[in-house]
């Protein structure tokens, strides 16, 4: 009877251990007993692939704890410190003075390749104002006749919906007022660029002209639609920084940002001593066409922490194979 038994358990033993998945099962979470803690910055919509990062290192046995809210230029400072582990949204040409600034390879760790490849930046105003006035350039607003159209507030000069102070962006938007001579005839509005776009686009709506900054991948341009609703404007020539790559695009045209692509920064001690965390940040790809999704759904009312982990969720299962084949290859890293 005792032998009938065993032989009854043991195949259920095995089944139900089977059942617990390669993810849970101890010797197989490299990351098990380390706390890990993401950052992003002020924007929102940065919480979707954050997340979704965050989601890989779980499974990998990392205790992942809710992320953090800093600016750009502190966010690389606190990972190059140690104070956090991770972000999961470095701009590699937008950030690249605060990852030197931050102590860069020495300090911190910038995955090979691309997260996120083909972000896009750049001065756009609306088809309509473009067309009439044949405004096809930056640095057209020179004209006071030109600047004037865009005035939102009477003084003269045009309102450019700009960044946040701390962020790349905002660098490089007052180095082209100067480098084009727009100092004088432009003015570089700041704050809270969601709530400044809330603006610029119910402005847009009431026909009003408009000039802003913005990026992909963002909603912005799911509502504001380039080549429809609004244009890119060019610039004169590139106003690189020092040594940086020239600005102009394959396809000719200069907006006056490079094309880049977002990747992972972490920590170098933690990379070094978590190859399993390593190799899932070199492995990570997401599409820049499901941020934009992701994004617009946020603008459209589901911008809940609850809502951005459906996503997440969504995204995973919808994508299943190809994230259990990102779990597999970091475990192996680290000898799982």
């Amino acid at each position: 009877m005792k032998q009938l038994i065993q032989r009854l358990v043991r195949p259920l033993f095995l089944i139900a251990l089977l059942a617990l998945g390669p993810a849970t099962r101890a010797e197989n979470l490299p990351g098990r007993g380390i706390t890990v803690q993401p950052l992003k910055s002020s924007l929102a919509e940065e919480a979707f692939q954050t997340l979704l990062v965050s989601r890989a290192l779980e499974r990998l046995g990392y205790t992942v704890l809710p992320m953090k809210d800093l600016e750009p230029a502190t966010e690389h400072l606190a990972i190059a410190n140690g104070d956090a582990t991770f972000m999961a949204s470095h701009w590699q040409q937008l950030h690249a003075d605060f990852y030197a600034n931050s102590g860069g390879d020495a300090k911190l760790y910038r995955s090979p390749g691309a997260y996120a490849e083909g972000a896009v930046q750049g001065y756009l105003i609306d088809r309509k104002t473009a067309e009439q006035y044949g405004i096809t350039h930056l640095d057209q607003l020179k004209d006071p006749a030109i600047a004037r159209l865009f005035d939102s507030d009477g003084d003269g000069r045009a309102d450019l919906t700009g960044c946040n102070p701390g962020w790349g962006c905002e660098l490089a938007i007052e180095r082209h007022l100067d480098a084009y001579g727009l100092r004088e005839q432009v003015t570089h509005r700041q704050g809270s660029y969601a709530a400044l776009m809330a603006d610029t686009i119910a402005r847009f709506k009431q026909g009003r002209p408009v000039l802003y900054y913005t990026w992909t991948p963002y909603w912005v341009s799911a509502q504001l639609r380039p080549g429809i609703d609004v244009v890119w404007l060019q610039v004169p020539f590139s106003a690189k920084q020092d040594g940086g790559p020239d600005t102009r695009l394959p396809n000719g045209r200069d907006y006056g940002f490079h094309a880049d692509r977002e990747q992972i920064v972490a920590n170098r001690g933690f990379v070094e001593h978590n190859p399993a965390a390593a190799r899932l940040f070199g492995l990570m790809k997401l599409p820049i066409a499901d941020i934009n999704a992701q994004n617009l759904r946020m603008s459209q009312g589901q911008n809940r922490p609850q809502d951005i982990a459906r996503h997440v969720d969504g995204w995973i299962r919808a994508h299943q194979a190809l994230f259990d084949g990102w779990i597999e290859q970091a475990r192996a890293a680290a000898g799982g």
